[in-house]
C-alpha cells in the first residue's frame, strides 16, 4: 500500500475521523467502521488532511487544469489541497466552490473563486447518494468546462439496496469520468492485516464487506 494511504488512515484514527464499533448507518446496516471527515478539525488535522489529497493527485492517472468543491465539506478541502500542492509539490492549481444559497447582493451568483475553466477535479469526501457531487457536474458544465474527474477521501466499496455497484461506481457510470479515493475499503483491511492493535476488528469488517462489499473481480 502507497505511503499516502497508509498517512491517510493514520491520521484518520489519531483524530478520531475513523472509527471501530458498531454504526448504523442511513441504509439501515450496521457497519462495524465509520468515517466522518468533520472530525479533522484542527490545523494539524486539516493540513494533514491536504497533504494526503495533494499527495492523492500526484498519484492517481487524472489530468486536471483546476480544483472544484462542492458546498460543503469540498469548500475547505480544495483550498487545503491547492495549498498543499503549492508548497510541497511547486504546482499552483486554481480552485472554485459554490454556495447552497443564492447571493443577491454584491458580486451576486453562487460560485465563488478561480473562473471555472479547462479540465475541473472534483474533491469531496465519501460518495453516499451522489447529489452533492451531481449538483457540482451541473455547474462545472454549465461554464462551458470539462469534468476530469471526483477524488474522495473514501471509497467504501459496498453496494447499494438494490444494486451491486457501489455509490462510486453507480456515479462514475452515470457522469462517465473517473471516480478515484485516497483510500478504499480493500485498504483499510490491508491497514487491519498489519499487525496493528486494531486487528481485533478485522473479522468483522471481513464479515461486513463479505455481506456487502462489491465482488471483488468488478
Amino acid at each position: 500500500m502507497k505511503n499516502y494511504k497508509t498517512q491517510f488512515l493514520n491520521l484518520a484514527l489519531k483524530h478520531g475521523a475513523l472509527k471501530f464499533g458498531e454504526f448504523e448507518l442511513k441504509s439501515g446496516r450496521i457497519s462495524p467502521y465509520f468515517f466522518n471527515a468533520g472530525l479533522f478539525n484542527t490545523g494539524y488535522a486539516v493540513a494533514g488532511l491536504g497533504q494526503c489529497y495533494a499527495s492523492a493527485l500526484n498519484n492517481i492517472d487524472i489530468n486536471f487544469d483546476m480544483l472544484f468543491g462542492p458546498a460543503y465539506k469540498g469548500i475547505s478541502l480544495v483550498a487545503l489541497t491547492a495549498a498543499m500542492l503549492a508548497e510541497n509539490h511547486g504546482v499552483d492549481y486554481p480552485f472554485a466552490y459554490n454556495r447552497k444559497e443564492m447571493k443577491d447582493h454584491g458580486e451576486g451568483g453562487t460560485n465563488i473563486g478561480a473562473t471555472i475553466k479547462g479540465r475541473v477535479l472534483i474533491l469531496d469526501d465519501v460518495i453516499t447518494a451522489g447529489t452533492a457531487a451531481t449538483q457540482a457536474v451541473k455547474i462545472i458544465h454549465s461554464e462551458g468546462a470539462e469534468l476530469a474527474g471526483i477524488v474522495v477521501a473514501l471509497d467504501r466499496e459496498e453496494v447499494g439496496r438494490e444494486s451491486r455497484l457501489s455509490a462510486v461506481q453507480e456515479l462514475q457510470n452515470k457522469i462517465g469520468v473517473p471516480v478515484r479515493s485516497i483510500v478504499s475499503l480493500t485498504d483499510l483491511i490491508s491497514h487491519l492485516e498489519s499487525g496493528s492493535e486494531l486487528e481485533k476488528f478485522l473479522p468483522a469488517v471481513r464479515e461486513y464487506r463479505k455481506r456487502y462489499g462489491v465482488p471483488l473481480n468488478e
